[in-house]
């Protein structure tokens, strides 16, 4: 990648971008691109930085039995809000992460889509390593809910990033492979897991060592934030044209290049509604109310079920009576589905409806959850994990990639916050509902409420959601 352009600072030598640049051509300009080593580049490194963000938001799962294992926190508790558990810890990350996307999504509508990456990357990989150097259930809590905010700004801005970036025909499989790359995480914090956790290298716990590796991303931010330049849309957006010409002409040239011929014509320019400052009363505006009450209701419901295993995966497999050291094995084999669900998905990712993804990943899991909490046995333990893996990540890039879509770009980082906060909001009380379930039904009383939140992310998605599929951005908003 030796001829990868820098998008610097620093100001360019160019001429003032003639009359006829408006927002609507820069728009238009992005979405008429081929695919071409240079568009993929700028997925991969946008998707390297939700690798790292990936890593510090999957660790709490895998680091929980070392947690208990070391006295800092217990399995579960006497009381439903017991802070001195497990279930306390996964819901200060869940706790972060709703500040995060609820309160400080909307930056990246202001200051932009790059800066509040960098910023939000930085933060959380700061916070992480003050988590490794925690001795007490407060102080392990505490800081891992102000990681959980960096994380949940990241969230939010990486999806609406990559929606804007992308041009319209490809942003299916660019979600695809983002959650891809993304999801390879999962089983390489699960090996770490499984290698360090039951273990004390140089006299301290394995968990730590497993913590600190995810802070990591402060180096390679430095390197993303060079390559990967502003997003048009929403300089375009913010009335900032020359600079959005600047960038939409290096990118034009650089696909030109790749293409080795000249680009096809745009679409005919929709223009999207100016607007100088992101409003938080125009995603309840009659246009957005009915989606954004569908995204909350959706948001909310989904992530109890997909966290609900996903965070408690190497707990329930010891609650079926499976050692520590075993069900961090047994972990570590179903995290290895992790990457291949997105993977299935990228060649059909732009042939089929976002929606109908959707329904059919929380359809599965629903299935695969009720055989989990009935079958024995190291292989159907691991295949119906397996199949709950895959399933989960098939539903996250589909929702990832609808989410964006369906509001506009002059508030999408905070629409996507705002709806997103209530999955986060959800997460929060899943590690005491997870718990309570657990703990006065076991796997099966887990698993029904898994079943219960998948219908209602069914009937929401697949009842109200609208079309995107190969839309552009504006068609779609407007």
């Amino acid at each position: 990648m030796t001829d990868m352009p820098l998008y610097a600072d620093a100001p360019l030598e160019v001429a003032a971008a003639p009359p006829a640049v408006t927002a609507g051509t820069i728009n238009a300009r992005l979405d008429r691109l081929p695919a071409t080593r240079h568009i993929w580049i700028m997925v991969v490194l946008l998707s390297l930085g939700g690798w790292f963000e990936f890593y510090d938001l999957f660790f709490t799962a895998y680091v929980g039995p070392g947690l208990v294992k070391s006295g800092i926190l217990a399995q579960t508790t006497g009381s439903f809000f017991g802070f001195s558990g497990l279930g306390a810890f996964i819901a200060a990350t869940f706790a972060g992460l709703f500040i995060g996307t609820l309160a400080f999504g909307s930056l990246a509508d202001r200051f932009g889509r790059r800066r509040i990456f960098t910023l939000s990357l930085l933060w959380y990989s700061a916070a992480t390593i003050v988590v490794a150097t925690q001795t007490t259930a407060t102080g392990l809590n505490l800081w891992r809910l102000i990681s959980g905010v960096g994380i949940g700004v990241q969230l939010v801005t990486i999806d609406s990033f990559l929606a804007e970036l992308v041009p319209a025909h490809i942003r299916g499989r660019a979600f695809a492979f983002n959650q891809l790359v993304s999801y390879s995480v999962v089983p390489v914090v699960a090996l770490l897991s499984w290698l360090l956790v039951p273990t004390t290298p140089f006299g301290y716990d394995g968990w730590r060592f497993v913590v600190l590796i995810g802070a990591a991303g402060a180096v390679a931010v430095w390197f993303i934030r060079i390559a990967v330049p502003e997003s048009p849309r929403w300089l375009g957006q913010q009335g900032r044209l020359e600079e959005a010409d600047r960038i939409t002409s290096r990118i034009e040239a650089q696909v030109a290049a790749d293409l080795g011929a000249p680009l096809p014509p745009p679409r005919p320019a929709v223009e999207p509604v100016p607007a100088p400052r992101p409003r938080f009363a125009d995603i309840w505006t009659p246009e957005y109310r009915g989606r954004t009450i569908m995204m909350m209701v959706f948001n909310f419901f989904q992530t109890i079920g997909y966290y609900g295993f996903a965070s408690w995966v190497p707990t329930l497999l010891v609650a079926r009576g499976i050692t520590v050291t075993h069900s961090l094995l047994y972990s570590f084999i179903i995290a290895i589905a992790n990457p291949i669900g997105p993977l299935l998905a990228v060649p059909i990712a732009d042939k089929i409806e976002r929606k109908w993804v959707i329904v059919f990943g929380a359809t599965g899991i629903a299935a695969f959850g009720l055989a989990f909490s009935q079958v024995d046995g190291m292989v159907p333990l691991i295949c119906c994990g397996v199949g709950i893996t895959l399933c989960s990540n098939i539903m996250s890039f589909g929702f990832h990639a609808y989410q964006p879509e369906l509001f506009p770009t002059r508030v999408r980082a905070m629409a996507v916050g705002f709806v997103y906060s209530m999955s986060r909001l959800g997460a929060m009380f899943s590690g005491f509902l997870i718990a309570f379930a657990l703990r006065e039904f076991g796997t099966t009383g887990v698993f029904t409420l898994i079943v219960g939140c998948m219908a209602m992310v069914v009937l929401s998605i697949g009842g109200f959601g609208p079309r995107t599929r190969g839309m552009q951005l504006e068609a779609i908003t407007h």
